[in-house]
């Protein structure tokens, strides 16, 4: 199959340190031109990476005609805007997460082409690992699923990060817990009933710096997270059975290119001594998910996910933070 030519919307450092060295490892994909508007910063980003074609501005790039697919991993005030432009300028747009600002802001990419393809970047959900414990999930070997609780945090005191920012979307909720939200959509393919949370704010960014949650998806399953801007370094996400426990070790930011674990303790040793580790053959979630969203591209499959989706993510998320001022459960 004809590789995809992607363009990339900006240089940010997600994009430039893990996704598009992913995505130049991919067999159908082709990254042609990253454009910023300071197109110095795109000529060094083009040079580092091996990239052709730098351009000076956003919209020269959404100008050419070569290019078939948009990467977009703009700040989280610029997605809609920019998938938007880009969908209509004839491309085909993957876009960093979280889609929006909020379901509002969302659900204005229903005006985008019904013939582009636009897709939020949760790679998490082209790993082999979840791939891995959905499947587990689904066999029964876990029993009736209980309860999915991730813990997710870095300590990032610094006010110029984006991350920190609380008008271009930043805070543990919108960075770090859309990965617990999403973790629990897809191994229990459903979408939470209702949600509550505790938040705890920066005094001086105004972003929340620990988020906890309860999200019940009903039939007695329950989802629970912490996560924290402004804490250790850690991540871990668990899945609790009547029959036995999963645990996925590196849940979100999974070494590129190498072998990854996930534990199943089928024998409910209160120290966890009797789990048995399962090894995830190497790969990269960022490769995995470039070919998937290119074999969309050229027809081949269809993705499951798409503007939909990202909508209710964000009515989760919006829930979550009317929950932070009413004190009470809210519905998505």
């Amino acid at each position: 199959m004809a590789a995809v030519k992607w363009g990339v919307l900006g240089a940010a450092r997600i994009g430039l340190d893990r996704v598009i060295p992913g995505m130049l490892k991919g067999a159908n994909v082709e990254v042609a031109a990253i454009a910023s508007r300071d197109l110095a910063k795109a000529r060094a980003a083009a040079d580092r990476l091996g990239i052709p074609t730098a351009y000076g501005s956003y919209e020269e790039l959404l100008a050419d005609p070569a290019i078939e697919a948009i990467y977009n991993p703009l700040p989280n005030n610029l997605h809609v805007e920019w998938t938007l432009k880009a969908a209509r300028a004839g491309k085909h747009v993957l876009c960093e997460k979280p889609m929006a600002m909020n379901a509002a802001d969302a659900e204005r990419l229903r005006d985008c082409p019904k013939d582009r393809i636009v897709a939020e970047a949760f790679m998490v959900r082209f790993h082999p690992q979840w791939i891995r414990a959905r499947e587990i999930v689904r066999s029964g070997r876990l029993g009736e699923v209980r309860a999915l609780q991730m813990l997710f945090a870095y300590n990032n005191p610094d006010p110029a990060n984006i991350r920190n920012k609380l008008e271009t979307g930043g805070g543990a909720l919108m960075d770090i817990g859309c990965y617990a939200m999403v973790g629990g959509r897809y191994l229990l393919d459903a979408d939470p009933a209702r949600v509550i949370a505790l938040i705890d704010r920066d005094p001086a960014f105004g972003t929340d710096r620990l988020s906890s949650a309860i999200m019940d998806f009903g039939g007695g399953r329950q989802l629970t997270f912490a996560v924290s801007t402004q804490a250790a370094r850690y991540q871990r996400f668990q899945v609790l059975g009547t029959k036995a426990r999963l645990e996925i070790a590196i849940p979100v930011n999974a070494p590129q290119g190498e072998e990854t674990r996930i534990l199943v303790d089928d024998e409910g040793a209160a120290d966890g001594s009797g789990a048995v580790a399962e090894t995830i053959p190497a790969s990269d979630q960022y490769t995995l998910q470039a070919e998937a969203f290119g074999r969309a591209v050229r027809g081949e499959e269809k993705l499951p996910w798409g503007i939909e989706d990202s909508i209710m993510s964000m009515r989760i998320l919006d829930a979550l933070f009317r929950s932070e001022t009413s004190g009470k459960w809210e519905t998505p």
